[in-house]
């Protein structure tokens, strides 16, 4: 997965500058980003302050860890499921 050009701190303070009245084509100019990337935050970070969103950022690495031993301890028990019925 691709990694953000931009730090959380950074994102949180292009969304208080248009909580603020920033108008959103002038901060997309002014960040260098596409308008559907900044609602696409605010989508995900809207309301948030540094403590949630870094709670957030833990969270889905603890989710793509669970996923990655879940997948990997399906692989060990279709193999052990083959190699049973080739036994038999």
């Amino acid at each position: 997965m691709r990694k953000s050009r931009y730090t959380d701190s950074q994102i949180l303070a292009i969304l208080k500058q248009n909580e603020n009245g920033v108008a959103v084509p002038d901060l997309c100019r002014e960040h260098g980003m596409s308008s559907a990337q900044f609602y696409k935050w605010r989508a995900k970070f809207g309301g948030m302050d540094a403590s949630m969103m870094k709670r957030l950022k833990e969270l889905e690495d603890e989710n793509k860890r669970l996923k990655k031993m879940y997948a990997e301890e399906r692989i060990k028990a279709e193999i052990r499921k083959e190699a049973l019925e080739g036994k038999l």
